[in-house]
């Protein structure tokens, strides 16, 4: 059977992918605006382009060497830019600090903006506090279109390089974002303050409205918003695909390659979530909700792998596996894990699959597991069956005749339960019925089975043992059903009916070889005119005694039901006897003395019964009650006694009470007839009350 994990995280032979959210990096780049458009006007542009008009300031004539100033200059002016930018801020604290919705206020300096081929020089190293010069540069650009007096061409020209620049800000910043957890904390927390300062500008760009205002600004392209927090959300989507659609590789256990695929999806997605929420959650600003990015990432590419896969055909194994993942692994071991729980079912992920695809396969997987669990309770018995035509001796043990059957069939059961029960609850409620009914099919078919062998196999050697061992099965299926019945009182009679019956011809073959060497000593009573009871009694109360030991392999309950049916033959046997009618006895002595050996005989008979194990004091009344109609003399006392004797056992007829009155020889017809009308009044039945007489012929 399919053994499933009930908790993924500990299962044996599956390989732990390197590296929690190592995620590769994508040779897809990151879509641009004209990027190579831009590298080119770079190259092309003075240095001077981007730099805003300065008012001209006379050189000292000492100066002999302007060029080589005028770059030392630049080269301060950079590193004081830079300096501004990050003045201000405590170590690690990342510029998303700003309230929401408020840009960065820009700090005034009378120092000139960076050239473009400096603020590339520094991106390129990977200065991500060139962010702040990049984005005064943006605005600055912004202002002189305008203000006007720029041709359209220059701002196009100035616009693209700067755009160039952002091109590769964005790599570098998205690029530390994709690998997170290779990123020294403090490089990531730069990289964060760079994201948030471009929502904020996107966001402040929206407020302006469409399109910067003046004499120049149709020249310029409408570059807001960048959606850099879009493009990491995408990135991290496509990460989560990659780390989810790694091969796993073939274990040792025998599971099938969907079983493999979607173990290393939920352990992946589990570790890989437990070092969000333990390192990067920490890091992230929480407007960013890195969790739940990353969540609904994993979520999404999961669902729709078990999506895809619920379109097929599957087997049997794979629709179990598919429903126990939904059901119960996903939920349990990953959404509400101790240390995802808690930020989970904050975001509300959903199921895998929608409550329509789930019902459909389970009711697959029920139709599945009612198919197997007929075959393998049907092979079972099959084998079973062939053992005992084979004349294969039973088992023991604790010195009771053992078959593995009843507990091949309690496994079968079981295992189709908890297979139900390892998906949810409520299909394991379901399956429950199902089985019953399954298992009452089977035992129908069980007792056939066991018929035919009675019938067929009585010369073999292994004869009795196997019918015992057949017999004491009946315990562990009876027990079993009963458990699994959530009110053993309230089990249909007919689920049990088989065992009852199986149970019943076993004890009926074990008996019958004694019953027929009772039946020559029974007749005794008869032949000798009731001459010395109590010699033939013992005579059949030793032969019973000789045999029991045959039944000693029994388990004790059914040991004790056993000697149950011998004390009720007995007893039914010595009624029948006295029913014969061959006895008249006119006087009132002879009564009397025939009332005696029946109240010693019955009380031999329930004595040595119950010393052997029968619990059947519903028998006790049977033969003394009847001595006491044969002593009595008065019609009416008689009728009293008659009419308490009918409670105890509701199947005496008139037919039985004429001829235990036939044995009275001085009772009139009148008293006859007036006797037995008191069976035409109903007087009740005692709760005890079994088939007795109806066992029991007259003629």
């Amino acid at each position: 059977m399919l053994k499933m994990m009930t908790s993924f995280q500990g299962l044996p032979g599956q390989q732990t992918v390197p590296g929690v959210l190592d995620f590769p990096r994508s040779s897809q780049k990151l879509p641009s605006t004209s990027e190579g458009e831009s590298e080119t006007s770079m190259s092309e542009a003075s240095s001077e382009d981007l730099v805003p008009p300065l008012e001209a300031k006379a050189a000292p004539e000492s100066d002999k060497d302007p060029l080589t100033k005028q770059k030392k200059k630049r080269r301060k002016v950079l590193a004081n830019m830079f300096s501004v930018f990050s003045k201000g801020r405590k170590k690690g604290q990342p510029s998303s600090a700003q309230p929401e919705g408020e840009p960065e206020p820009q700090p005034e300096s009378s120092c000139p903006l960076p050239t473009v081929e400096e603020l590339k020089a520094a991106l390129e190293r990977g200065r991500l506090e060139a962010a702040g010069p990049l984005l005064a540069l943006e605005r600055e650009l912004q202002a002189a279109a305008a203000r006007g007096g720029e041709s359209a061409e220059e701002l196009v020209r100035r616009q693209s390089k700067v755009e160039a620049l952002y091109v590769l800000l964005r790599d570098q910043v998205l690029g530390l974002l994709r690998r997170p957890l290779d990123v020294a904390p403090e490089r990531l927390r730069q990289a964060l303050a760079v994201l948030a300062e471009q929502e904020r500008e996107d966001r402040r760009a929206a407020a302006a409205g469409p399109g910067a205002s003046g004499p120049g600004a149709s020249a310029l392209v409408s570059a807001r918003p960048r959606r850099w927090l879009q493009l990491w959300r995408r990135g991290v989507a496509q990460a989560a695909e990659e780390r989810l659609c790694v091969r796993p590789a073939a274990g040792a256990e025998g599971r099938s390659e969907a079983e493999r695929v979607f173990l290393h999806m939920g352990r992946t997605m589990k570790e890989d979530l437990e070092a969000v929420v333990e390192r990067l959650k920490p890091l992230f600003p929480a407007d960013v909700d890195v969790v739940a990015a990353y969540a609904e990432s994993y979520h999404e590419h999961f669902a729709a792998q078990l999506a895809a896969l619920a379109q097929f055909e599957l087997c049997e194994r794979d629709t179990y596996m598919l429903l126990v993942w939904v059901q119960n692994l996903y939920p349990n071991d990953i959404i509400n894990s101790p240390k995802l729980a808690g930020e989970l079912q904050r975001v509300r992920l959903g199921s895998l699959l929608p409550p329509r695809q789930i019902r459909l396969l389970e009711a697959t997987f029920l139709t599945n597991e009612m198919a197997s669990v007929r075959e393998l309770m049907a092979r079972a018995l099959q084998l079973e069956s062939q053992r005992w035509a084979q004349d294969v001796a039973p088992q023991r043990l604790d010195g009771h005749c053992h078959s593995e059957l009843a507990i091949d069939i309690i496994q079968i059961i079981s295992q189709g339960q908890a297979k139900a029960e390892s998906i949810t609850l409520d299909l394991g409620a379901q399956i429950k019925h199902v089985l019953l009914m399954e298992l009452a099919t089977f035992l129908r078919s069980y007792q056939r089975a066991f018929d035919d062998f009675l019938e067929r196999c009585r010369q073999l050697r292994n004869y009795r043992g196997n019918v015992i061992a057949n017999i004491n099965n009946c315990l562990s299926l009876r027990t079993s059903m009963e458990q699994k019945w959530q009110n053993p009182q309230d089990l249909p009679g007919h689920l049990l009916d088989p065992l009852s019956e199986l149970k019943s011809h076993g004890f009926d073959t074990l008996l019958q070889r004694l019953f027929g060497d009772l039946k020559p000593l029974f007749k005794k009573f008869t032949q000798t005119r009731w001459a010395a009871p109590e010699q033939t009694l013992e005579e059949i109360l030793s032969a019973v005694a000789d045999r029991l030991p045959e039944f000693s392999e029994l388990l004790d309950c059914f040991r004790e039901e056993l000697v149950e049916v011998v004390h009720l033959h007995l007893v039914k046997e010595y009624i029948t006897r006295l029913s014969k009618r061959s006895l008249v006895l006119k006087t009132v002595g002879q009564q009397q003395q025939l009332a005696g050996h029946i109240l010693a005989n019955g009380d031999a008979i329930q004595r040595f019964c119950a010393q052997n194990g029968s619990s059947a004091t519903w028998l006790h009344h049977a033969l003394p009650k009847l001595a006491e109609i044969i002593r009595l003399q008065d019609p009416s006392a008689i009728k009293i006694e008659v009419a308490t004797y009918a409670t105890w056992y509701p199947d005496f007829s008139k037919g039985h009470l004429s001829a235990i009155l036939a044995i009275k020889g001085n009772l009139s017809s009148s008293d006859v007839r007036s006797i037995r009308s008191i069976l035409d009044v109903s007087m009740g039945m005692h709760q005890s009350s079994k088939p007795l007489f109806s066992l029991i012929k007259v003629g």
